[in-house]
């Protein structure tokens, strides 16, 4: 905040379609989709008049003890586009909250289970993850900067390395990768036996670590080591969920049914909070039992699958339908990645870009042929997204990494507007 504080700070006032507006009626491309939430372009009518039609009918009613229409229609919705297996739904707030309540699932699963492995208390995450800022998801967490300062708080986790692969930098194959990767996660199962409740990975993409990109073939081959382990696959999807790879989720691309999946962000189409967390029956039947058992899973919050939020959601999943966003994002992708490998063979400052979908991060250097690279301290990743601003981009680095999330509405020539910006701001930004 200290240096932060120095700037003049963007103030939004408004905004339409791809486009966000300041107070000084300067306009701005929405480049990261207002932090990776916003899916079919601002103020699309249809979402906002679910809204409005929802408001004159009740804004609030809570899930403890009853439901509503908008969330029994939006939990049947989900069922039908979620990978097959996933039948149960529970609602929440946001993505942080919706893998936390998957860590809690997975543990109380395991420590009321009537099998003799039910003392399950360790979990097993990604060097670099990110999974949210409540402590249970903290716990999940591989990035110092974010999670280090809370280590007497967080739970017992067990580390392996992420399969990243770049297909510009990378110099073993993916098959290379995944395969040295899923050998260290199986060994780290088979040296705990019987006492890891579950394994929670970010597919396809580490979004927080700076879009590090997943090894292809990773997934499924640890899908088959949780079975061969009777260890639940958590998969978080908040960030990749809903259009962001090119498939509604990244685990379609594997053809992975997870044990435990938690969505958010872009589930409202960026227009307020919610969270689902997808289940099993497997998982749903381990809580079931007679009224003084207690196996109730005791997890809510007040505004739980809000009314309002389940209305938005529906309106959304309608314009996947109507605008063919999974259909019309192809051409995108692939154009966009053609643009990606241009400015990669162009530009000496780009030391790699991990690209997966219509996401991309591109790591900044001073000479990439020279193995020169900027320090955190010089805030190049800070300078170049400040001189975008004049070139009416708005990004949001990850230190000297620039992340490119654009909305799934963007048309080609967005496209192009953002990378020829950023060709001419690498070049101009000393």
């Amino acid at each position: 905040m200290q240096e932060y504080v120095r700037e003049t700070p963007l103030i939004i006032s408004h905004a339409d379609g791809v486009y966000l507006f300041d107070v000084r009626g300067n306009r701005y491309y929405d480049g990261n989709s207002s932090l990776w939430v916003n899916i079919h372009g601002h103020c699309r009518k249809e979402i906002s008049q679910a809204i409005k039609d929802q408001l004159d009918r009740v804004a609030h009613s809570t899930m403890l003890g009853s439901t509503h229409i908008p969330a029994v229609e939006l939990a049947k919705r989900l069922v039908e586009i979620a990978p097959p297996g996933l039948v149960k739904v529970f609602y929440s707030d946001n993505g942080s909250t919706a893998v936390e309540v998957g860590l809690k699932m997975a543990f109380q699963y395991w420590r009321q289970s009537r099998l003799p492995q039910g003392d399950r208390i360790l979990f097993v995450s990604y060097d670099n993850a990110y999974h949210g800022d409540t402590i249970g998801s903290v716990g999940l967490g591989g990035i110092s900067l974010f999670h280090g300062v809370f280590g007497p708080l967080l739970l017992q986790r067990l580390s392996v390395p992420y399969p990243v692969y770049s297909k510009y930098t990378s110099r073993e194959t993916p098959g290379e990768i995944a395969g040295r990767c899923l050998e260290i996660c199986e060994t780290t199962f088979r040296q705990h036996p019987d006492r890891i409740a579950a394994v929670v990975v970010e597919p396809l993409i580490q979004g927080a670590a700076g879009m590090l990109t997943q090894a292809p073939g990773y997934l499924k081959g640890l899908r088959e080591l949780c079975d061969q382990y009777d260890i639940f696959m958590i998969l978080d999807e908040v960030f990749t969920g809903f259009g962001r790879t090119g498939k509604m989720f990244a685990c379609e691309w594997e053809a992975v049914t997870p044990d435990i999946m938690a969505i958010s962000k872009g589930i409202t189409g960026g227009y307020l909070p919610l969270a689902a967390t997808l289940t099993t029956q497997r998982v749903y039947d381990g809580f079931l039992g007679e009224y003084a058992e207690y196996r109730t899973f005791f997890h809510g919050h007040s505004y739980t699958g809000n009314p309002l939020g389940c209305a938005a959601a529906l309106a959304g999943l309608d314009l996947f339908q109507k605008d063919q966003v999974l259909d019309t994002i192809q051409p995108k992708v692939a154009y966009f990645e053609k643009r990606l490998d241009h400015l990669f063979d162009k530009s000496d400052r780009v030391a790699d870009i991990h690209h997966c979908g219509l996401v991309a991060g591109i790591d900044l250097a001073r000479s990439r042929r020279r193995q020169e690279f900027f320090k955190i301290e010089e805030r190049m990743g800070v300078k170049i997204c400040l001189a975008l601003r004049r070139k009416e981009i708005w990004l949001r680095p990850l230190g000297n990494t620039l992340i490119l999330v654009p909305p799934l509405a963007s048309t080609i020539e967005h496209i192009d507007h953002l990378i020829n910006s950023i060709e001419e701001c690498l070049e101009a930004v000393g």
